[in-house]
């Protein structure tokens, strides 16, 4: 989870790593920073360059893969269906993901003076945990409307209708972007004392927090309780939903059967996998050791891979979905032709 980021890495600045860079606390007044410097990024000439170029490509490819199947599930009436209506409320979700750290990061690649002022970085940070969450909600629903379609086939459109569909990506907003307030109002009220370098390429609470001239104990506890509530609770219920499918889908008696139904599944599938295993990826360290470079690697990792891929898993694993998709470029060309006519 993108937000997981938090708990566990606090738990590694606290724990395990006491030799990172600490602000000199003695040197400074207790004052508020105007802004902070990122200390990510400090390549130069072609490394920095050819860095640019491949997160240009990778931010353009995944606005306008997102952004088609977006448009397409929108135009295509054969595709009004609630779990299109759940791909569409992601890949609409991924935009925005995608906007709130890599237009930064290609600027900060670029610039000598790779700064970001104080209510910058915070609303940076509050947006990137709040749509991390409000992912995490968003697969969780679409656990449940699959495990509905394929374990209550007879009840699924009578329970599944327009109008549930809509409070419930609703709802996934909205507890998405209820989730990091406490968190940003905590780190908000924190006192930093000069000190002002990110050892970070985006902003998020834990470089933040190592910046703070005071106890960070109850900021810490707090990430743990919101961070390990949600993942928790989504994560046990994602489960409980394929548990449910599997079950079903292996009481079909036909192999046609079993592979149509496992197919209805299988994209949502493997983007949750991408989501919750990219997080053990990162995350989840048996030894204690700590190296900022392959820190910012794997952050560049989570936050630029997870949303490119997921055009890519919905589109190549959807036949009707590619028909779709094909109808309205034959479709757009069709009328670019008639116009120049």
């Amino acid at each position: 989870m993108r937000f997981w980021h938090g708990f566990s890495s606090h738990l590694n600045l606290v724990f395990f790593f006491p030799s990172l860079p600490q602000p000199p606390m003695d040197q400074y007044n207790h004052s508020r920073l105007a802004e902070f410097v990122f200390f990510g990024f400090a390549s130069r000439g072609y490394v920095r360059g050819c860095l640019f170029v491949l997160l240009l490509l990778a931010y353009l490819f995944t606005i306008c893969g997102n952004m088609l199947i977006f448009l397409v599930i929108q135009l295509e009436s054969a595709l009004h269906t609630p779990m299109y209506h759940f791909v569409s409320v992601l890949s609409f979700l991924e935009l925005w993901y995608t906007a709130t750290t890599i237009p930064k990061m290609l600027a900060n690649i670029l610039s000598e003076k790779k700064t970001i002022s104080f209510a910058g970085c915070l609303l940076q940070t509050y947006f990137f945990h709040s749509l991390g969450a409000s992912e995490c909600y968003l697969l969780t629903a679409m656990a449940y409307d699959r495990y509905l379609a394929i374990c209550r086939p007879l009840h699924y459109p009578a329970i599944m209708t327009t109008t549930l569909c809509a409070k419930m990506a609703a709802a996934c907003w909205t507890c998405g972007f209820l989730c990091p307030i406490s968190e940003v109002i905590l780190v908000s009220q924190l006192p930093f004392c000069g000190y002002n370098e990110i050892q970070h390429i985006f902003c998020d609470f834990p470089p933040l927090l190592s910046l703070a001239c005071k106890d960070t104990s109850t900021n810490i506890l707090v990430d743990f309780a919101i961070n390990a509530f949600i993942i928790l609770i989504t994560f046990f219920f994602i489960t409980i939903s394929y548990a449910r499918i599997i079950g079903a889908v292996l009481q079909i008696k036909t192999a046609a059967g079993r592979k149509k139904a496992f197919s209805t599944c299988g994209s949502h599938l493997a983007a949750v996998l991408v989501f919750f295993g990219s997080i053990i990826f990162m995350y989840v360290r048996l030894k204690k050791s700590y190296s900022l470079t392959l820190d910012w690697t794997l952050a560049i990792v989570y936050s630029v891979l997870t949303p490119m891929v997921n055009p890519i898993i919905y589109s190549l694993r959807n036949k009707e979905l590619i028909k779709a998709i094909k109808r309205t470029i034959l479709q757009k060309g069709d009328k670019a032709s008639l116009a120049h006519q």
